[in-house]
């Protein structure tokens, strides 16, 4: 007996991959088995947030997002330490507002007149991508403030409530995201700029990725137009198999 198809029917469950910029919902931050299964989301064993990168100890912070087609997740790769230059000469700092910016010491702050000095303190590595999703998922204004008050327990990984309410109090709301295929089967999202749900910043996404260190590593629609997507296929050639010599036995 054989089961005959039509050829136009799909029948080998191939899964479908989408990218390009739409705006997402945040629905889970470093959820536990038991969250991800009740968002039909299948694993097998625990999460683990806490990675061994090198010599260095990193806990990520992990943002499951959706929208009608996909279900996805981001990371930010956080660090219990100041952020530094290669050399060590300046730290990263951060203010109540957001703003980051490299100075030796915090007296160096002063030339700069735009940078506000409310609250400010040495920024952790990834803090500013945290940040830049964090004023786009809560559309905060131009000039409001954006500050986690408990951003050393969070790249500590012994408290994430600061963000686990956000994700109760901004149930409402989406952040604009673009996505992409990594290895021609995983849905990547870039983390280096988060829109607001109005297409008319997109071209910040743009600016963003002709930028010398904003690179993509993944692939993602030339247009950014958000659909189903195929990725590029690599085809290896075989070594040529060399020809039998004429004393060789054929078959």
């Amino acid at each position: 007996m054989i089961e005959i198809n039509d050829s136009s029917k799909e029948v080998l469950g191939t899964i479908k991959l989408w990218a390009g910029l739409t705006n997402m919902q945040v629905k889970a931050v470093n959820p536990t088995m038991a969250e991800l299964h009740a968002m039909d989301i299948n694993v097998k064993q625990e999460p683990n947030y806490n990675v061994t990168m090198g010599d260095r100890q990193v806990f990520k912070v992990v943002f499951w997002v959706s929208n009608p087609d996909l279900t996805t997740k981001i990371e930010f790769l956080l660090e219990n330490n100041p952020k530094k230059t290669r050399d060590g000469s300046k730290t990263q700092w951060v203010n109540d507002y957001g703003q980051f910016i490299y100075a030796a010491t915090p007296e160096d702050l002063q030339q700069w007149e735009w940078y506000k000095t409310d609250g400010v303190r040495p920024a952790y590595p990834n803090e500013e991508r945290l940040i830049g999703f964090i004023k786009a998922w809560a559309n905060v204004a131009s000039g409001g403030k954006c500050a986690l008050t408990t951003m050393d327990k969070i790249t500590a990984g012994t408290d994430l409530s600061e963000l686990k309410q956000l994700v109760t109090a901004l149930a409402n709301n989406r952040v604009r995201v673009l996505v992409g295929v990594k290895d021609g089967k995983y849905q990547n999202v870039y983390t280096k700029y988060f829109g607001r749900t109005q297409k008319s910043g997109d071209h910040y996404f743009v600016k963003e990725l002709n930028d010398e260190y904003g690179g993509f590593n993944a692939e993602f629609p030339a247009d950014l137009q958000w659909g189903q997507f195929t990725p590029q296929l690599s085809v290896t050639t075989p070594d040529k198999e060399e020809a039998p010599a004429e004393t060789d036995d054929w078959v």
